[in-house]
């Protein structure tokens, strides 16, 4: 029997992870909550709102019933946004079988109390299932054009991670794993709320010094809270931390960088979020990475005014003139 999967979430980037796995051989199944929605893609075998042109291989199923999809595969790879990731594990969790294997490509943090997926995963789920998180520098067009990509899969245990990784591994996207499924996920979270400050001083008309002192500061924030919550220094100077931070804060393609650059040109949040059309992971980031700063007492001075500008009405060239104005210090402090 071939290898099996069903995807969860038909956004560009589940859809793009659903063609990778078809296309590298495996049975595969993609799930979306919208059945119209579906219906057009199996119609045009494609999904043409977010990735025009990736035609689906033949082997690539769509539905629109939960049920079916997870009956298809005992691995399950969630990609709905993560404001839907609690709904959606809540949705199958009567549905699972006796030993389901659960991974997830979303990116962020729990809206309702700032934990980690992870956590959510195992309050929703138990313990005890097999979990793995995919992260990395990734634009979803790229993995649909079949363009080079890396990503890190982390898990616990290497026989899931070696499994997840087999699916979509190829010479054109290559999966690196890892235990450290804390870090990974901190690194994609947080990423989202840097890329946003760097749009906004690139739509504030600074230039490619600041974007890189940003990226540097930022990944320094990045790395204080993601060790503080038991991460791994390492992973962070890696494809799911350094990595995706360097692409979603240098690239106009990341819907965050672009957020933020319309913010710094003057559009208010509303018309910034129309004029994108599409899901902007940084705003409910900016509000859970900033809390978790709170909390654990962690000095994230770019994310605060990053959640100032987005949450208290700060105009954004304010905000980077609180960043110049803040106190002389070592690098390292």
């Amino acid at each position: 029997m071939p290898p099996s999967i069903s995807i969860l979430g038909a956004g560009s980037w589940g859809t793009a992870l659903a063609i990778q796995a078809a296309r590298n051989g495996c049975a595969t199944s993609l799930w979306g909550h919208n059945p119209q929605h579906i219906a057009a893609l199996q119609r045009a075998r494609e999904n043409y709102r977010y990735l025009p042109g990736a035609q689906f291989p033949e082997n690539l199923e769509l539905t629109g019933d939960i049920g079916k999809a997870v009956a298809f595969s005992p691995l399950l790879l969630i990609s709905v946004p993560s404001h839907a990731f609690r709904d959606t594990l809540a949705t199958i969790k009567p549905l699972l079988a006796e030993k389901p294997m659960i991974a997830w490509a979303t990116k962020g943090f729990d809206g309702r109390d700032g934990a980690l997926l992870s956590r959510v995963v195992a309050e929703i789920l138990g313990e005890d299932i097999e979990t793995a998180a995919l992260s990395g520098p990734t634009f979803a067009g790229e993995v649909a054009a079949d363009l080079p990509t890396a990503v890190t899969v982390a898990s616990a245990s290497d026989a899931f991670s070696s499994r997840l990784s087999a699916i979509l591994h190829n010479q054109r996207f290559r999966v690196y794993t890892s235990r450290d499924i804390i870090g990974v996920q901190v690194g994609g979270a947080c990423k989202n709320v840097l890329a946003i400050a760097a749009g906004i001083a690139d739509g504030l008309g600074f230039g490619a010094n600041t974007r890189a002192a940003l990226i540097t500061r930022g990944l320094t924030e990045i790395m204080r809270l993601g060790i503080r919550l038991g991460g791994q220094a390492d992973t962070f100077m890696g494809l799911a931390g350094l990595g995706d931070l360097i692409l979603t804060c240098t690239d106009d393609q990341s819907r965050n960088r672009r957020f933020g650059l319309a913010l710094g040109r003057g559009l208010g949040q509303t018309q910034a979020l129309a004029q994108i059309n599409q899901e902007v992971e940084g705003i409910s980031a900016a509000r859970e990475t900033f809390g978790l700063s709170q909390k654990y007492g962690v000095e994230m001075p770019i994310t605060e005014q990053v959640y100032n500008v987005l949450f208290e009405n700060l105009p954004p060239k304010q905000a980077v003139q609180n960043l110049l104005n803040r106190d002389q210090k070592p690098e390292q402090a």
